[in-house]
């Protein structure tokens, strides 16, 4: 069997369905994973939770992830249809020894994928054991099949997860806002529905109906041309406010009343602040992606603010290892530490941004506009063969005369007046660049200056 080693990524596993993601891949792809638990779970008896998304591929291979794990003799649980939070809540809430999610988030129709958990919904990465999962399928040395494992259904997932975190956080104080929300045919709708009918609010649904065909957009609301429809919407009917989820639900997006993006920056500033009020002086993680308003909101409150890798993995990982009350990521993954753990909960930031909006007579759009400091240049992609060599050339370019230079994730370089991270792709010859400025002329000079280096 030829298997196509780039599907095994830094956190997950992604691959077009039929040629990539096979039926053959996925069964031993779920073998390798169960017998790396059951190597770190040794004389136990493991019960392993599996959740699946919308796509056209997900009911072909779900059941060979099923046969997989039932083969190497585990315990598993069919949590069905639901969201990648509301799977991670179902791990969490009912003490499984770990799981799979069917997904490939907000890739194009065409891919499939899986994300694998442990206990505590401790994220499995290559660092950690994607890597070690990739070899042995690659190997075909995963040994005779054991059986044995059973299957049972758990139903109303979804429901539960929705009302544990509007319960969570409380619905006293909000508004009777009216809300636009894009659910891009994807796994969002389920939870966002669920949490709507605890709220006063009134919902207008934007392509809520489940279709792994996603013919309304790409499912990927950190493009904003993926936004474009939500964000005239909000203008037309006068909202209040628009949401945007993306494949599988993990990331969550809003833009405000004037149908403007509110930067993932500033929400998790935000978040951060209200986390500050209940737990003075705790820990906030981010992500090294320039967005300094975070930090500056941070410190403002009184938090400690501290630096990840970008990766949900990544960023997940400190935040547990640091005890940090809330995690937020560039990309719109914000990790909220309950009594369940530490994973995505975009419920309970979509509950507490409701809550502070409700606190002003303001329209959102002018609630948000201070926060407005900096000029972003978003995330700029060029092809790059001599990655790490670009990397060198950028930091003996900028780094000699900067005030801080950091090497946590690719190069970070901050001036007075601006501040960028190059970072290299895990995956292909690409560097990625986000820089930030205390202006738009600046911004727009620099980010210039530094495209025209790294494109030679």
């Amino acid at each position: 069997m030829k298997v196509a080693s780039h599907i095994y990524k830094a956190y997950d596993i992604r691959g077009i369905y039929g040629t990539e993601l096979t039926e053959e891949v996925t069964y031993k792809t779920a073998r390798a994973y169960a017998q790396l638990m059951k190597k770190e779970n040794a004389d136990t008896q493991l019960t392993i939770a599996v959740g699946a998304d919308m796509r056209i591929s997900t009911p072909v291979l779900q059941p060979e992830v099923l046969r997989g794990l039932t083969d190497e003799g585990i315990n598993v649980v069919d949590v069905g249809l639901v969201s990648t939070p509301a799977f991670y809540y179902a791990v969490a809430k009912y003490e499984y020894d770990g799981g799979i999610m069917v997904t490939a988030s907000h890739n194009p129709k065409e891919y499939n994928g899986l994300k694998f958990v442990r206990a505590d919904v401790k994220p499995v990465s290559m660092d950690n054991g994607i890597a070690k999962i990739r070899d042995a399928v690659i190997a075909d040395n995963l040994g005779d099949i054991i059986g044995g494992g059973t299957v049972e259904k758990k139903d109303g997932i979804v429901e539960e997860h929705a009302k544990y975190e509007v319960d969570w956080v409380g619905i006293n104080n909000i508004k009777p806002l009216r809300i636009i929300a894009d659910a891009a045919n994807s796994m969002g709708a389920t939870y966002v529905r669920a949490m709507f009918s605890h709220l006063p609010c009134e919902l207008i649904e934007m392509n809520f109906e489940l279709d792994g065909n996603m013919p309304s957009h790409e499912a990927d609301q950190f493009k904003e041309e993926n936004n474009a429809a939500l964000m005239q919407q909000v203008v037309e009917r006068k909202a209040d406010l628009g949401i945007a989820t993306d494949g599988d639900g993990d990331r969550i997006f809003f833009i405000d009343s004037e149908g403007n993006m509110i930067e993932p920056a500033i929400i998790r500033g935000l978040i951060a602040q209200l986390v500050l009020e209940r737990e003075p002086g705790s820990t906030i993680c981010y992500d090294i992606r320039p967005g300094r308003i975070t930090r500056d909101m941070i410190i403002e409150a009184g938090g400690k603010p501290s630096v990840t890798k970008v990766g949900h993995s990544f960023i997940k990982a400190q935040a547990i290892e640091e005890g940090a009350a809330f995690a937020g990521e560039s990309s719109g993954h914000f990790f909220m530490r309950t009594e369940l753990g530490v994973f995505e909960t975009p419920v309970i930031v979509a509950m507490m941004l409701l809550q502070y909006f409700s606190r002003s007579n303001e329209s959102i759009a002018d609630q948000v506009r201070p926060f407005r400091k900096y000029s972003h240049s978003g995330e700029i992609n060029s092809e790059v063969e001599e990655k790490e060599t670009m990397v060198q050339k950028l930091k003996d370019t900028y780094g000699k005369d900067a005030k801080n230079v950091s090497e946590l994730d690719g190069i970070t370089i901050e001036y007075e007046d601006y501040w960028f991270n190059v970072r290299p792709s895990n995956t292909e010859s690409v560097l990625r660049l986000n820089l930030e400025a205390i202006s738009e002329e600046v911004q727009k000079q620099k980010t210039k200056e530094i495209l025209s280096i790294i494109r030679g």
